[in-house]
């Protein structure tokens, strides 16, 4: 199981297409693998992943203020201040 829940998470995160994304999706799959080597359980790594994607985002607010995001309507992608 939690090769499965690691598995997803980096597919997760290289399958990102904006920056944000990226930054979300690495820091979600960081945390997914953190929790689940310390807790061994899935519910370890899920909580991980959350807290992970947090930072992750956190983290992308700190580089330059700027983020990019795709309007789920219309997968157009934009920069707009974070």
């Amino acid at each position: 199981m939690r090769k499965i829940i690691l598995a997803i998470a980096a597919v997760a995160a290289v399958s990102a297409c904006t920056t944000t994304e990226r930054d979300v999706g690495t820091g979600a799959a960081v945390g997914a693998a953190t929790g689940a080597a310390v807790h061994g359980t899935a519910e370890g790594a899920m909580v991980g992943a959350a807290v992970g994607a947090t930072t992750g985002l956190l983290v992308r607010n700190l580089r330059n203020g700027y983020c990019q995001y795709r309007n789920p309507r219309t997968g157009h992608i934009y920069t707009a201040r974070c």
